[in-house]
């Protein structure tokens, strides 16, 4: 059946019509139009469609949208363009063809926002569960360790 959810996605407050058990990602893509987020497996697996859910990465693949009510949801779109991890993901050329690119950032940010000076191991175990198909996993190292070691993120 469908329902009205109040969401509150990058400061912002939504109200979206959708079945309770739809997966966040879809609500998020389709029904707000907010396609930073991207669908790559859903299963979980890959990472890209990963959402941060009161500030702790969440694959929103998985998640219901009912389940998402009451909590401050931020996709990649509520990255400011002008934050650091942003520029570093340019300066070191981080993306091919881009498309997991959306779930390393949420991944690489929330890392930052909790410890923004992880290690090198620490930053390689986050990032870990993401799958990069262009292989661009040592550029997306070197991105997060410049962040860390210029400021804040």
């Amino acid at each position: 059946m469908v329902k009205e959810f109040s969401l509150r996605i990058n400061g912002k407050s939504y109200k979206v019509r959708a079945f309770e058990d739809e997966p966040l990602l879809w609500v998020i893509r389709e029904r707000l139009r907010l396609t930073g987020t991207k669908f790559g497996c859903g299963m979980g697996v890959c990472g890209a469609c990963t959402v941060l859910v009161d500030r702790k990465t969440t694959r929103s693949c998985l998640l219901p949208v009912k389940d998402a009510v009451g909590k401050e949801i931020t996709t990649v779109e509520g990255i400011p363009s002008n934050h650091p991890l942003k520029k570093a993901w340019i300066e070191h050329q981080v993306p091919q063809c881009g498309y997991c690119q959306t779930g390393q950032l949420m991944e690489a940010y929330a890392l930052l926002l909790e410890n923004p000076k992880p290690t090198r191991q620490q930053i390689v175990e986050r990032l870990s569960s993401h799958l990069c198909r262009c292989g661009t996993y040592n550029r997306i190292i070197r991105a997060v360790e410049a962040v860390s070691r210029g400021g804040k993120a």
